[in-house]
């Protein structure tokens, strides 16, 4: 009986029909466990709330695995997304009226005790102001994100899908609230030149504080009394009485290395600070929106207690947090399916045609060779009855069976130990059977 051939490992046609997604779990099911990767703070809780809620178990690690690999889909169609928008450039939709642009990073620690920024942008919906203790209080709605671990070049190409989506290009004012980092004037020239650039009035106000601390002890009340005077008179006044000032105590204090870095830092961000004029215009001269998003969309999943991520995982996780804070799942997740379907359909092609080679190159028959094989030396091997005869030796004529003497075991065989085969009587000893 012959053995049945090995069948090796296909797909079930069936499943493509049923849109069934590359492991053991159902679309839904994948799709729930992934949602949760995304938003609970470990993979362990995601794990543990899908068998509370679907009745589902599935272990940490394939928690981890199944949001991250759809993390890294969705960055794949991000980036495709962008390459088409360089290619095709179309017109990008309508949006608001007035749009705020905010860009600011926030530190994630990895693998090794090493720790990289995360750059991220904001994008918003500025309101009208409405009064609120003597002043117009400005608020942004509808605000989305995007966020990568990349160097600030790449980091501008990769933010255009988001951008364009929210229609910034058409907007009639683009305030661009943010702090003095240089590499964010640089995504400000890259996506919207024209946009209002203003300095966060808390970094402004820091610098402030730190020329107080060379004039006052900190810790006298005087030194209070002097910041919020000058505060109140920049926000209200605009800059050119502060600076006047400023450059009057660095005459006074010539060696005061903090009085002459703030100052410099100040005078090189003099338009950005003209906070009335910013105010009446209605717009944000804080940068608490991108701060925001630092704490609730990075930190909160990739800074927990004990984290520490490969640097290939952080972009996918950072892609799905984008997803579920910017409430645009439902839109994408469709997207992400489909990228991972493809992924998988790949994966089988590859895994065929490399069965297949191996296949072919195990049929082939073996090329022939111009000397042919020698056969091996086989040594004869003696025993103990028999002498060995030299190799050079001619060899013997066979000796007919008749002719043969009778075999004797050797004086050390065990069957001469053996209380079996032992004689039972001696050959020197005559019996009543032997003959005179």
């Amino acid at each position: 009986m012959g053995n049945v051939q090995t069948v090796g490992l296909d797909f079930f046609p069936l499943d493509e029909e049923l849109e069934l997604l590359p492991g053991n779990l159902t679309p839904h099911g994948h799709e729930c466990l992934v949602r949760l990767g995304a938003w609970i703070p470990s993979f362990e809780q995601a794990a543990q709330l899908l068998a509370t809620m679907l009745q589902i178990n599935v272990s940490e690690a394939m928690s981890r695995r199944r949001t991250e690999a759809a993390g890294a889909a969705y960055v794949a169609v991000q980036q495709a997304e962008v390459e088409r928008l360089e290619r095709e450039m179309p017109v990008s939709p309508g949006g608001a009226d007035k749009v705020l642009v905010s860009a600011d990073g926030a530190m994630v620690p990895l693998v090794g005790g090493e720790w990289r920024e995360v750059k991220t942008v904001a994008i918003g919906d500025i309101e009208p102001a409405t009064p609120q203790k003597g002043e117009g209080l400005v608020t942004t709605t509808n605000l989305s994100y995007f966020s990568r671990l990349a160097e600030a070049s790449d980091f501008n190409r990769l933010a255009l899908g988001e951008l364009h989506r929210r229609g910034v290009e058409h907007a009639r004012l683009v305030a661009a609230p943010n702090d003095g980092a240089e590499w964010i004037q640089g995504f400000i020239d890259y996506h919207c030149p024209q946009a209002i650039r203003i300095l966060d009035f808390a970094h402004a106000a820091q610098r402030i504080a730190g020329v107080g601390q060379v004039i006052f002890d900190p810790a006298e009340a005087q030194a209070q009394a002097w910041l919020a005077q000058h505060l109140h008179h920049l926000k209200h006044q605009g800059p050119q009485e502060l600076l006047t000032e400023l450059r009057h105590l660095h005459t006074s204090h010539p060696d005061e290395t903090i009085l002459a870095d703030n100052l410099t830092y100040l005078e090189k961000r003099e338009p950005q600070m003209q906070y009335p004029h910013f105010q009446a215009q209605g717009l944000p001269i804080g940068s608490g929106a991108i701060e925001s998003a630092n704490k609730l969309v990075v930190e909160a999943r990739l800074k927990g207690a004990g984290m520490h991520w490969a640097p290939d995982h952080v972009n996918p996780m950072l892609a799905l947090r984008n997803l579920v804070c910017n409430d645009r799942w439902e839109q994408e997740w469709p997207l992400i399916a489909v990228r991972l379907r493809q992924e998988a359909a790949q994966r089988r092609r590859t895994l065929k045609e490399k069965h297949r080679a191996q296949k072919a190159t195990s049929a082939a028959p073996p090329v022939p060779t111009t000397t042919p094989p020698q056969p091996p030396q086989v040594k004869p091997t003696a025993t103990r009855s028999q002498p060995v005869a030299p190799i050079n030796a001619p060899p013997s004529s066979p000796v007919p069976p008749s002719e043969r003497p009778p075999y004797r075991p050797a004086p050390h065989h065990p069957w001469r130990r053996s209380p079996i085969g032992r004689a039972r009587y001696r050959p020197d000893t005559p019996n009543k059977f032997s003959k005179n």
